[in-house]
């Protein structure tokens, strides 16, 4: 039997510090974090930056080190730094040095790298070697070689490789969710299907829960299956909640696709233990005849500056679509003319807080709101660009009126000023998968001693 204690959904998020206490005393055999993912968007593999605070990240990492040399277990970290570029990873690294400092323990750790060449990527997409994942975008080698960042994702292969130094801590690069918890397992002969099923269910920690913001789970993976244990006070887990979970992040609720092959839980069946835990047996893996690691990237497509407004007279609240399309009509006929900018050149959007702004022209539900938010939303070759189209489009959000009949009308803005500048944006590029020959070709794998 192998155990696998699971703080959190993602470092960075906070975790029930009893209830980890609690999952030391039964005696772990590895402690597993992931550390990301691309939920919030391109901006952070962009730049190769984490989404979450420094000074948070540091406190909740300096406890799971500290309760992984309680517990004499390995403590890995999978897609450090939210996005899982080097650069992220060398960001993990130095908070890491600095706790081991404070806290005074010599520490062994492995560091798995997934950062891509884009032109070696190129070269392998122009060899073949790279195909795209259903509704990938299209690219081309110049597309490829555009991206800020690209990385490989890291199956179990890759985190065994790393275990296998006898590492203390091991901090992971861009992983799948589930390759940190499945890793160990499947290294001690636990049931392949199981482990990885396991491993899905708790990639987010108590979210297969009651009380998912506790984050706190252990799983016990054998022979067999696995048995899922959240460990908040009063929180359980139900073969609801457990199952409940394939679906997250995943579009089929019975197959899950790894490096390596493919998880199929056709076959599992649920019950539940006692009023807090679950057990699952039935999975089944499923190898595939190609290894493959998928591909993510982003590229810079350009800088934004945003402009928000608010509506409240009825009558234009009531019209508001017809008063933001004719905004859009009027501004970039003046960027065009102005500015000397094709269309191509720059995108300038209204979104209708409340109105429509999630879902667009796929809206089936009508209300008449109070109020609507109004964003503007401008991208641009450059920043100087994006602010002037900014500022063009200010007076429109002000001052504009439905007809040229009626009053001019005043709106209300937010700031002074009301143009809010982010600066470089990027989009997705890569949703592939590269072949791979030798599992470790894609990735680096260093260890480092710290006295």
């Amino acid at each position: 039997m192998t155990r696998v204690l699971i703080p959190s959904g993602a470092l960075g998020l906070n975790y029930d510090t009893q209830a980890l206490q609690r999952g030391i005393a039964a005696k772990p055999d590895i402690i597993a974090i992931d550390g990301g993912s691309t939920d919030s968007g391109p901006s952070y593999l962009g730049r190769g930056v984490s989404k979450y605070a420094r000074a948070s990240t540091k406190l909740e990492w300096a406890g799971l080190m500290a309760a992984r040399a309680e517990a004499g277990v390995p403590l890995v970290i999978g897609t450090a730094g939210t996005c899982g570029t080097d650069s992220a990873v060398d960001w993990m690294l130095d908070i890491t040095r600095e706790i081991a400092a404070e806290q005074g323990r010599p520490l062994k750790i492995a560091v798995l790298r997934s950062s891509q060449d884009p032109d070696q990527i190129a070269q392998a997409f122009e060899g073949g070697d790279i195909t795209p994942l259903a509704n990938a975008p299209d690219v081309t080698s110049q597309i490829i070689r555009s991206c800020s960042n690209i990385v490989a994702l890291a199956g179990a292969e890759q985190i065994t490789a790393a275990l296998e130094t006898g590492a203390d801590i091991i901090i992971a690069g861009r992983t799948t969710d589930t390759a940190i918890i499945a890793a160990l397992p499947l290294m001690r002969g636990c049931h392949a299907g199981g482990a990885w099923h396991g491993a899905k269910i708790g990639e987010c920690g108590a979210l297969c829960a009651t009380n998912p913001q506790s984050g706190v789970i252990s799983i016990d993976f054998d022979a067999t299956g696995f048995t899922v244990t959240p460990l908040a006070a009063g929180a359980h887990a139900s073969p609801h909640t457990v199952s409940a979970h394939m679906l997250y992040e995943n579009s089929d609720p019975f197959i899950l696709y790894e490096p390596g092959g493919y998880l199929d839980v056709t076959g599992a069946e649920y019950a539940a233990v006692d009023g807090t835990s679950v057990r699952v047996e039935g999975s089944k893996w499923v190898a595939s005849d190609r290894y493959t690691v998928k591909l993510e990237g982003a590229r810079p497509v350009g800088c934004r500056t945003v402009v928000m407004a608010l509506l409240r007279d009825p009558h234009y609240v009531a019209n508001a679509q017809i008063w933001a399309d004719d905004i859009v009509d009027k501004c970039s006929a003046k960027v065009i003319e102005r500015m000397g900018l094709a269309a191509e050149d720059f995108t300038l959007e209204l979104r209708l807080i409340g109105q429509s702004a999630s879902f667009g022209t796929l809206e089936t539900r009508a209300a008449t709101p109070l109020e609507i938010g109004v964003i503007g939303i401008i991208t641009a070759p450059d920043e100087a660009q994006a602010s002037e189209i900014g500022k063009l489009l200010n007076p429109y959000l002000l001052h504009h009126p439905l007809t040229q009949e009626e009053e001019q009308p005043t709106f209300a803005f937010l700031f002074s000023p009301p143009e809010m500048h982010q600066g470089q944006v990027y989009e997705f590029a890569l949703s592939h998968v590269l072949h791979l020959s030798d599992p470790m070709a894609a990735f680096e794998l260093e260890v480092i001693d710290i006295a």
